[in-house]
């Protein structure tokens, strides 16, 4: 089969390889898409190799089931799904609790196994997986569920954290309207009857936000803080989600976070956003507020934005490619011209 690999620090390209071969507990999937993420460019931009041999990249996948394990009960040939992309143990007290994406198995780093970070992807023809990581999507197309294995994913998780702040009345704002921020503003005007206000740069981004259900579309810049204030009485919004992560949007959220309001560090730039241990007041950070980063998601946010998408919800704005231009799709990526997500087909 032909596969989208990683064979040296900087350098993916397609390459021949077997079909995978499957365990007993294991599923073949034929793909019929696998989204691209910024987590892919931090693998081609690390300076060394990831592993020994060549790693097949792609954690977002949906396809149709062509093998099953001699041991899987409840999978049949020709299912179409996704694939969860936490490869927890299943059997831990934080898997059991729903929590698999923060397996005790994974250790301090928290990170359960991921297809295409360390396992092989789905940037590939065919992929073996875990059965347990196989979630049905019914005829949903294929392009459209890819992405909702994580730009999804840990959309929804980082809103359903931020649940008890989100309610009539409230104001959520959303920086950064890629591929996961337009994402979240959908879940949000689905789940929530929160005012919406998304922070991007560029007409194109804006107007995306305003069609995904945003409020209101403000441009990214000094005045953006002043703005948020502004539209809140002053107090701040009650929920800031930063899907970019550095330095500006940190402080962004930082200074326009309400007292009680929560602060959901999505985007993962190195931004530093300057919590200290002093008595609130003026920009810091205020009384009340929680900050959290989280991977990923569990098994039943992926569940839930299926169905969103299912029920018309939840649309991803998607750019196809075909696989021989993983590395094209890859640098279009790199230099910020994908709107929404871009799709490898097979």
């Amino acid at each position: 089969m032909r596969a989208l690999q990683l064979v040296d620090a900087g350098t993916v390209e397609i390459r021949e390889v077997p079909v995978p071969e499957i365990g007993p507990s294991d599923l073949l999937v034929r793909v019929g898409a696998a989204g691209i993420c910024h987590s892919d460019l931090h693998l081609l931009h690390f300076p060394v190799k990831i592993r020994e041999e060549p790693l097949t990249l792609g954690h977002e996948i949906a396809g149709t089931i062509e093998a099953v394990g001699s041991e899987v009960d409840g999978r049949h040939t020709g299912e179409r799904g996704v694939i969860y992309l936490c490869w927890s143990c299943g059997v831990c007290r934080e898997c059991i609790s729903g929590n698999e994406n923060v397996c005790l198995a994974a250790g301090r780093t928290a990170m359960p196994p991921c297809p295409g970070l360390g396992p092989d992807g789905g940037m590939a023809e065919y992929v073996r997986v875990p059965a347990r990581s196989f979630v049905p999507i019914g005829d949903l197309d294929f392009e459209q569920a890819a992405p909702i294995a994580d730009a999804a994913l840990t959309s929804y998780h980082a809103v359903r954290g931020a649940r008890e702040q989100l309610q009539p009345g409230s104001t959520a704002v959303v920086i950064g309207v890629g591929g996961l921020g337009h994402v979240a503003v959908q879940i949000l005007r689905a789940t929530s009857a929160a005012r919406i206000v998304a922070v991007d740069v560029g007409p194109e981004q804006l107007d995306l936000a305003t069609r995904c259900g945003a409020d209101l579309a403000l441009e990214s810049g000094p005045e953006s803080v002043r703005q948020i204030l502004d539209l809140t009485g002053g107090r701040g919004a009650d929920a800031v989600f930063d899907f970019v992560g550095i330095d500006a949007t940190a402080r962004m959220s930082v200074e326009s976070v309400a007292p009680n309001g929560a602060y959901r560090m999505v985007g993962l730039g190195g931004g530093v956003p300057g919590v200290t241990a002093e008595p609130a007041g003026g920009p810091g950070w205020p009384w009340g507020a929680s900050v959290r980063k989280s991977y990923g998601g569990t098994r039943r946010d992926l569940v839930d934005s299926i169905a969103l998408a299912q029920a018309g919800l939840l649309t991803v704005a998607v750019e196809r490619f075909d696989l021989d231009e993983g590395r094209a799709a890859l640098d279009r990526l790199d230099a910020g011209a994908i709107r929404g997500r871009a799709v490898l087909v097979p």
